[in-house]
């Protein structure tokens, strides 16, 4: 498909939205003259002092390229090779990640049914029964995401309570921030409160579904992971030489809380278009919108004809089940036009 006029906005993914303006000019201010490689640079310091201002002086940033490779060293990390990791069926890292985590790293990925995408405590006690069998895998790791893939989000509470079963039972948590900006201005917290002062101990930091270019960052709050974090990152593939335009992305979202403006916009787009829906007798929305995704069920025929002039996904197509994303940059005549589409097509 083309950025033609059938397609005036996609709201298939906040990945489809462009790079917010800040951020390019925190590109252009490093892309001038030499700078030393691999992170040895006056823009890589200045990040890994922001996260320290963060998230805790015990914080450690390693900006990384996408946020599957994210996942990937992150959980390295915490796995030794007879380990398995415990998330929810419908977890990023299980479902759209092409089984990156199993290829790559060997271990195997212990799934729960959830109905909306989010663990209980009660969930980690039913997967740790094989500890300390031989014959068993050994569940090692608690992997959450936040916000879910299903666009709800944890509260600190909730957080809280995972990490003290897991760490119970020798378990580590690792968290999915991907949208992990969106869930802090959903709940109106800082980002320290549902990780370091939740008790995670390894979490990505999302940027480019909230107006980066392209750059994740994995944080590791448990000092006896860091030492190996470098050498785990290279031997991942998600090195940069070129570390200062990574880590300059990451540094203007963190500057003035860039990160807050850009997703509470984002989740506010999210919440005009579900509170636009409440009107229409045909559509559902069938999951508590917490972020900046709605998803909603609707017969088939309405979302066949809004395909044709709007991008977005099936979630479960057979259920009539759809996904919706707004992003940094949505607008609300965006989000109006979107809706009047969809009451079109409903009542023909």
């Amino acid at each position: 498909m083309t950025n033609d006029a059938r397609y005036p906005k996609s709201f298939a993914s906040d990945n489809h939205a462009g790079v917010h303006s800040a951020v390019l000019q925190a590109i252009l201010a490093a892309n001038v003259g030499d700078a030393p490689a691999y992170g040895d640079d006056e823009w890589t310091a200045t990040f890994e002092r922001q996260i320290t201002e963060v998230f805790g002086a015990q914080a450690k940033a390693l900006p990384v390229f996408n946020g599957s490779g994210a996942n990937i060293v992150g959980l390295a990390l915490m796995l030794g090779r007879y380990d398995g990791i415990i998330c929810a069926e419908s977890a990023h890292i299980t479902t759209h990640e092409t089984g990156a985590t199993e290829r790559l790293l060997g271990n195997k990925i212990i799934t729960v049914p959830t109905e909306d995408g989010k663990l209980r405590p009660d969930d980690i006690v039913s997967r740790i029964h094989t500890l300390g069998v031989r014959f068993e895998v050994q569940p090692k790791v608690v992997s959450i995401s936040q916000a879910t893939e299903l666009g709800t989000s944890y509260t600190p509470d909730e957080i809280t309570a995972l990490a003290e079963t897991a760490h119970a039972h020798g378990l580590r948590l690792h968290m999915d921030g991907a949208r992990l900006a969106n869930a802090a201005a959903f709940l109106g917290c800082d980002l320290r409160a549902f990780t370091t002062d939740a008790g995670v101990d390894v979490f990505s930091f999302g940027g480019t579904k909230n107006g980066a270019l392209g750059a994740e960052a994995v944080v590791l709050l448990d000092p006896s992971l860091q030492e190996g974090g470098p050498y785990i990152r290279l031997q991942s593939l998600q090195q940069a030489s070129k570390m200062r335009f990574l880590a300059a992305q990451l540094s203007a979202l963190l500057t003035d809380d860039l990160w807050r403006q850009n997703a509470s916009h984002a989740n506010a787009m999210a919440q005009r278009l579900a509170a636009g829906l409440a009107e229409l007798p045909e559509v559902a929305v069938v999951h508590p919108v917490e972020s900046n995704a709605v998803f909603a069920s609707l017969p088939r025929a309405v979302s066949q004809e809004l395909l044709g002039h709007y991008r977005f996904h099936y979630w479960d197509e057979r259920a009539g089940l759809v996904r919706w994303m707004t992003a940094f940059d949505t607008t609300p005549a965006q989000v109006d036009d979107f809706l009047s589409s969809i009451q079109k097509a409903a009542l023909r």
